[in-house]
């Protein structure tokens, strides 16, 4: 007889302030399932030609979930592509998640067993599904359609529970007090609302499979962590423990809620699953990919010249950006444009936005790209995209690492850069990089930079559109100092969460020993496990290995 399962992940929950809250009994229905069985973090790297790097971007990392595969087999990088022939980027919010036609999420088992996914981030309606599927009732920014299998499903959930609250609406920022009481209101509703459809989606049969994500904890780490965890630098200035407690804790504590109500309704005999696939820190990309790293090469390119950010090197750092002056994040880095005039530097300030329209250093203005919608239009490296014909190398638009793109003769439209001269371009850029010091600290924040091609002009469909990757280290910094560049910032702070590649799995039930301790674990590997338990065949093209066979006996 079949086991069910019951798999639900929390989107970006990170396993360091998991296990605090669970060891603290904040979290009892999380920590009741810890006991009964096995937890372990998943660490996750990806391959880049035969070199190896961690990776925390998300799409991606759910793609590798539910397709059981890495991006250098799916060709599955990123939901930002980006055109060698126009210079033009594009971020498609709801098509540009992985397709799906060459690999099935791995549930799409036929006949033989009932599947019910409701809402599993960055996935599609595909066929070879035997049972339910629905996506885009809710979800952090979850890169697929609103759609369901039945069609009129969808529908008939909406009219009954009413439509997300936070579906596609969580882009405030920390210091609008507004969104702060929207967000936090809005996840509680959120988390509820869920529970209840998931649970009359269990009511309505004994599924093989019932897999389901809370994205709401993804909206949680992004917006909420400077309000709880002290090792943000935003912490000092931001939080309100003294008045409202950790919101980013009360939330979870809601999912932990929601996890129980849907237990409560599942079969006794069942398979529990609980699983992130990437975590979430003090966020350090916003600025240091966004922003900084296209700072970075513009001035590496135009030696002299300097477009956002001047900062006087060798001089005491000026404080932390606590108070705003602008209501958005793109205004607020658009404000620290080069402009040696001080009346002129004032005026640019502090003048209405209407006066603030026009490209300057040879940056587009964000102004109109926001009143015109452009893609990506909000973050800064896309203002540089007009210089990027000029450029040897450039920064493209980045939501994790640091992305550079070699102007290449033979591949990009106006190519600076030679293939004979590829290698010595890409040996000095990392030289640059490995130069890079936090400001505040001293400390160096490239921990790695990757090469993701053997030859310049490979044109393998499947490789990423960078040449070179930056991981950063886990500093979360507004400065950046450099020998060759001069320093950049202080820069207002963006999201205040940000990507971890290390996630979790815990899970309970039969022949699944309590207290367990999973060793090591991938993200890519969480579905041959869910299979496992199942006793499906796992396909042979899978990269990822079942979890449990070590620590699990059925009898």
């Amino acid at each position: 007889m079949k086991t069910p399962i019951i798999a639900i992940g929390l989107d970006a929950a990170d396993p360091n302030f998991i296990e605090q809250w669970m060891s603290q009994g904040n979290l009892p229905n999380l920590s009741l399932i810890r006991q009964r069985g096995i937890y372990g973090r998943l660490h996750n790297q990806v391959n880049y030609q035969g070199r190896v790097a961690e990776f925390s971007s998300t799409e991606p990392l759910w793609v590798m979930m539910t397709t059981g595969c890495l991006p250098d087999k799916t060709g599955f990088w990123d939901t930002i592509t980006y055109n060698p022939d126009t210079y033009e980027v594009r971020c498609d919010p709801v098509y540009g998640g992985y397709d799906y036609q060459e690999y099935l999420p791995f549930y799409a088992l036929g006949e033989k067993y009932r599947v019910a996914a409701f809402d599993v981030p960055v996935t599609r309606v595909s066929p070879g599904v035997n049972g339910i599927q629905i996506t885009g009732w809710g979800g952090h920014h979850p890169f697929y359609p609103s759609e369901s299998q039945p069609s009129e499903l969808l529908p008939q959930i909406i009219d009954k529970y009413g439509s997300n609250p936070v579906y596609r609406k969580d882009n405030g920022i920390w210091w609008d007090k507004k969104y702060f009481n929207w967000v936090t209101q809005s996840v509680k509703e959120s988390v509820a609302t869920r529970a209840q459809i998931c649970r009359e989606i269990l009511q309505q049969e004994p599924w093989d499979l019932f897999i389901t994500a809370f994205g709401e904890t993804h909206t949680l780490g992004h917006d909420l962590y400077n309000l709880s965890q002290p090792d943000h630098p935003l912490y000092p200035y931001t939080n309100q423990m003294e008045t409202l407690g950790d919101p980013m804790l009360q939330g979870f504590q809601q999912v932990d809620q929601a996890v129980g109500e849907i237990i409560a309704a599942a079969p006794d005999n069942v398979y529990i699953l609980l699983f992130a696939v990437h975590g979430m820190g003090a966020n350090i990309t916003d600025l240091l990919s966004m922003m900084l790293l296209p700072e970075v090469l513009y001035r590496f390119n135009f030696p002299g010249k300097v477009a956002l950010g001047w900062g006087a090197l060798n001089q005491p750092v000026p404080p932390i950006i606590t108070k705003k002056i602008r209501n958005g994040w793109s205004a607020e880095v658009w404000r620290q444009i080069y402009e040696p005039n001080p009346l002129k530097k004032m005026w640019h300030t502090w003048t209405h936005k209407k006066f603030l329209r026009n490209s300057k250093h040879g940056l587009l203005s964000p102004y109109p790209l926001l009143d015109e919608q452009v893609e990506l239009g909000w973050m800064p490296a896309r203002w540089y995209s007009s210089l990027w014909p000029q450029m040897k190398a450039f920064a493209l638009p980045a939501y994790a690492d640091g992305h550079i793109r070699i102007n290449l003769q033979g591949r990009d439209r106006d190519g600076i850069v030679t293939a004979a001269e590829y290698d010595a371009l890409c040996d000095r850029l990392t030289e640059v990089l490995a130069r890079l010091r936090d400001g505040r600290s001293g400390q160096p924040l490239v921990k790695q930079v990757v090469r993701t091609r053997k030859s310049p002009l490979d044109n393998d469909p499947k490789l990423p559109e960078p040449d070179l990757i930056v991981v950063w280290h886990e500093i979360p910094t507004d400065v950046v100092d450099s020998p060759d560049v001069g320093r950049i910032g202080p820069i207002t702070y963006n999201r205040p969460g940000g990507h971890r590649e290390h996630g979790f799995l815990m899970a309970a039930g039969p022949g699944i020993e309590p207290g367990s301790h999973l060793n090591h674990g991938r993200a890519v590997d969480l579905s041959a496990t869910i299979l496992n338990l199942m006793g499906a065949e796992l396909p042979a093209y899978f990269d990822g290995k079942p979890l449990l066979e070590p620590v699990l006996t059925i009898s």
